[in-house]
């Protein structure tokens, strides 16, 4: 999948690609978008769609979907709004977060391989958020 599927991807998914792109380098290892009726795979590094081969991904994803519900009971408790999770895996870490407008959600998650000193996943959150207010919503939802 990886570079070549860039080039053929709408604007607003293409732009999203490359902030993360942009933000990861080489240790992107993938980007998909989800939302409550499927997932769309927008980058997926050679080695890691090796590692996935055997994987129930819809399984995985389905795991990704709790967040609405998370981000919701986030939005009820806390005084600020919510931005994103990151969770740490051995190897790598997986940063996932929602793009909303009104009822419309879609869901974003990426993983970037570990490296010394961590990533500033707050200034991800902010270039994602400039891409996505260059495009409506539904220019992001999973094909």
């Amino acid at each position: 999948m990886g570079d070549q599927s860039r080039e053929r991807r709408p604007g607003g998914k293409r732009a999203l690609v490359e902030a993360f792109d942009s933000f990861g380098g080489d240790a992107l290892r993938d980007v998909w978008l989800f939302d409550q009726k499927g997932h769309e795979s927008m980058y997926l590094r050679a080695d890691v769609e090796r590692k996935i081969d055997d994987i129930d991904v819809s399984t995985f994803v389905d795991n990704e979907r709790y967040g609405y519900v998370t981000r919701d009971t986030y939005a009820d408790l806390h005084y600020t709004s919510y931005e994103y999770t990151v969770r740490g895996f051995e190897g790598y870490e997986q940063f996932r977060t929602f793009l909303t407008n009104g009822e419309a959600k879609v869901g974003i998650f990426a993983s970037f391989d570990r490296r010394d000193g961590g990533y500033d996943f707050g200034q991800l959150q902010e270039s994602i958020a400039t891409v996505v207010a260059d495009y409506p919503i539904e220019d992001f939802v999973p094909e």
